[in-house]
């Protein structure tokens, strides 16, 4: 069977999602999640991909993206998995696969999804019940995104510099998004969208993207 045609557009930022075989750990340490940032970094330079927010978790990973190209986020992917698939491997004593097939992905509106994004992915740590505020996990970008911490591979969306004129003033707005829970019908839509490779946003950007032409579904409900 073909696969499917991944949507881009070209500046739109990107959801990803790559998880573990069976949603096995596919992290089990701080060398592993040190190693897994590094050979992100350094894909995301090669391969032209700005970085926006991360999340490591024990057994899948998400980022928020914008590719310089059409197939700048594959070639950024196979770069990582292939490096670091061969830093597990060694570090842990296996053979074999340890990703769950092709990483999942969906376009990202950003005038209406972007920021809501941004807080679905460093919120994991909490929904999981890891921590109990997204700034106790070190393995995100929230402190960065949020605290001012220097992480040097995040490239700020524009959508995020609009929050303030200054670092500081940036920083607090981006906390204030973090106030009380997200909706549920967010969750699931976010979710949707990237398990099935569509496109979270509004009718006019999900006509641009293809969407409907595909049979992807990423609107609002």
């Amino acid at each position: 069977m073909a696969r499917t045609p991944r949507l881009y557009l070209p500046g739109c930022a990107q959801h990803v999602i790559q998880r573990g075989n069976n949603r096995q750990a596919c992290l089990h340490n701080a060398t592993d999640f040190r190693a897994y940032l590094s050979f992100l970094k350094d894909a995301a330079a090669k391969h032209h991909v700005a970085i926006h927010a991360f999340v490591l978790m024990t057994n899948h990973v998400h980022l928020l993206v914008t590719p310089e190209g059409e197939k700048s986020v594959s070639r950024m992917m196979q770069d990582l998995g292939r490096r670091y698939v061969q830093h597990f491997n060694y570090s842990h004593n296996r053979t074999g696969t340890l990703w769950e097939g092709r990483y999942k992905s969906a376009l990202v509106d950003s005038e209406n999804y972007l920021l809501k994004v941004y807080r679905y992915i460093e919120m994991n740590p909490v929904r999981a019940g890891i921590v109990s505020n997204a700034a106790n996990y070190p393995w995100s970008s929230y402190q960065g995104n949020a605290l001012g911490k220097p992480i040097r591979m995040l490239t700020p969306h524009l959508e995020y510099l609009r929050l303030g004129k200054a670092g500081e003033d940036r920083q607090g707005a981006y906390r204030a998004l973090f106030i009380g829970r997200m909706p549920a019908h967010e969750l699931a839509t976010i979710r949707e969208a990237c398990n099935k490779g569509g496109a979270l946003g509004d009718e006019h950007f999900l006509a641009r993207a293809g969407v409907r032409a595909a049979g992807l579904v990423g609107s609002e409900r």
